[in-house]
């Protein structure tokens, strides 16, 4: 799916309910600005934004990235992933994050599954984020800096963290290589 289908869908489940950009900023303590970015720019600093508005639209985050009914269970082959979804620094700035959805098709899933490749970002500021549920990753490649609360953690190849991402979080490449994770969120609904 391209990046710009996601803001097209968001602003297909506000058409839907009737919500406003001014009532989505209220229920997810989001600027009106930045949604306008997400929704019209395809801008995605993060997963965290995404998880909220999700949840304020009473949708699974999901629903962003896929729309297609499959049964148990789906398979993803290595060769056959695709990117579903990048993540920007910024408007007219280059990608931050790819993330390669590996439940796409299952619409009645409870968590999302991703591989996630991390580019690096050695002069960029770590902007945190929060929300509901937690996240597992296993980094695959490279080395990943995880700041969680007041701590901060690197991660190398086979590592694992799990946490409660309502702790304010950030993940990102560490050093100067692209870095990549398998990693799965739960948001509950």
């Amino acid at each position: 799916m391209k990046t710009e289908q996601v803001g097209q869908r968001i602003r297909t489940y506000m058409d839907r309910q009737q919500i406003t950009l001014e009532k989505l900023s209220t229920l997810t303590g989001l600027d009106e600005k930045f949604l306008s970015t997400v929704i019209d720019d395809h801008v995605y600093p993060s997963l965290g934004p995404l998880v909220k508005i999700a949840r304020a639209l009473n949708v699974r985050l999901g629903t962003f990235l896929d729309d297609q009914i499959s049964t148990d269970p789906v398979v993803v082959r290595h060769q056959g992933k695709q990117e579903e979804l990048n993540m920007l620094r910024g408007k007219g700035k280059p990608v931050a994050l790819k993330y390669y959805s590996l439940g796409t098709g299952k619409s009645d899933r409870h968590m999302e599954p991703f591989y996630v490749e991390l580019l690096p970002e050695p002069d960029k500021e770590k902007d945190l984020s929060s929300h509901e549920g937690e996240e597992f990753f296993v980094v695959h490649a490279g080395q990943i800096e995880v700041i969680y609360g007041t701590e901060t953690h690197v991660l190398n190849p086979g590592d694992s963290i799990y946490y409660n991402s309502i702790v304010p979080h950030c993940v990102s490449c560490k050093g100067t290589s692209p870095a990549a994770i398998y990693a799965t969120i739960y948001v509950p609904r």
